[in-house]
């Protein structure tokens, strides 16, 4: 290929995300920042530019964070042994604490610090200052009652703070731990609490960046993608089998993010390089896209 088909090919991926850019313009995307994306230099350097880019294509990008790889490790440099049961986190107060610790004065300032280096502005906020969270309720499991400790369920978002980044072109990085009315900090679910953010914030788009490559039919095959599923197909997934275990809560988040107002809702594979926006301005999509009808 010679040096002009190579300058050539390049403008014609420019031409390509042109109408994106034009209709996504001013609206705001929520994303979900978790999985190895959040571990492998080289993929934390590929997201932090995409959403770098986003900011300065005039599309307001909002990071709500997992991290529980590394509240894992900090609990076993403590000499604590992290439980989980149904997929889910045993959360003491000596747990509850450390996840604070390590996902709001950590993580979420790491990140808006990433972010900031690559010549965008971002702004760390403690999900404890945005999340209202009550306790979840005992759970039957295996047959026995399940009580998870302080493992909260995200009951609404206080988010003029961060609608005020928003309007300075500031991206808002946001972890995932709620608080009561009393004070009391809880671990919540990362995928819920983007949800709950989206919808809060009338967001035109949520993507959820992890390890897979969207709703497949077979787990063990990558091949099996699901290009495009609807609330009726994740009915029919769910019965099928093929939606289950810790796909539900992502799944019922989706839903529901759908049923009040969320535009379209994307599952994508954040080990791909510049996987935003490989997604959001090419003609064709390398997730899973969850759309009304």
């Amino acid at each position: 290929m010679s040096e002009m088909e190579k300058y050539a090919e390049r403008a014609q991926v420019l031409i390509e995300a042109l109408p994106y850019l034009q209709n996504f313009r001013g609206q705001t995307v929520v994303i979900k920042y978790g999985g190895s994306a959040m571990e492998d230099p080289r993929l934390i350097a590929s997201v932090v530019r995409d959403v770098v880019f986003l900011e300065a294509a005039g599309i307001n990008p909002v990071i709500v964070h997992g991290g529980g790889k590394a509240i894992t490790k900090r609990m076993k440099e403590r000499g604590l042994q992290a439980q989980f049961i149904a997929g889910q986190r045993v959360t003491d107060q000596a747990s509850v604490d450390i996840v604070d610790e390590v996902l709001s004065k950590e993580i979420t300032p790491g990140i808006a610090t990433q972010i900031e280096a690559k010549g965008g502005k971002a702004r760390a906020f403690s999900g404890r200052d945005v999340f209202k969270a009550i306790k979840s309720a005992p759970f039957e499991y295996k047959g026995e009652m399940v009580d998870l400790g302080f493992v909260g369920e995200v009951v609404g978002c206080q988010v003029l703070r961060v609608l005020e980044a928003v309007r300075e072109e500031v991206v808002p990085v946001i972890s995932p731990v709620g608080e009561d009315e009393q004070g009391q900090a809880y671990n919540v679910n990362a995928d819920i609490a983007a949800s709950e953010m989206a919808i809060s914030l009338e967001a035109a788009k949520l993507i959820y960046l992890s390890d897979v490559n969207g709703v497949l039919r077979d787990p063990q095959n990558p091949e099996t993608r699901i290009p495009t599923i609807t609330p009726k197909d994740i009915e029919q997934l769910k019965k099928d089998g093929i939606i289950d275990g810790g796909m539900l809560p992502k799944m019922n988040s989706c839903l529901k993010a759908l049923k009040h107002g969320v535009g379209k809702i994307h599952l994508i594979d954040g080990r791909i390089p510049h996987a935003l926006l490989l997604e959001l301005f090419t003609d064709r999509g390398i997730g899973t896209e969850i759309v009304r009808a």
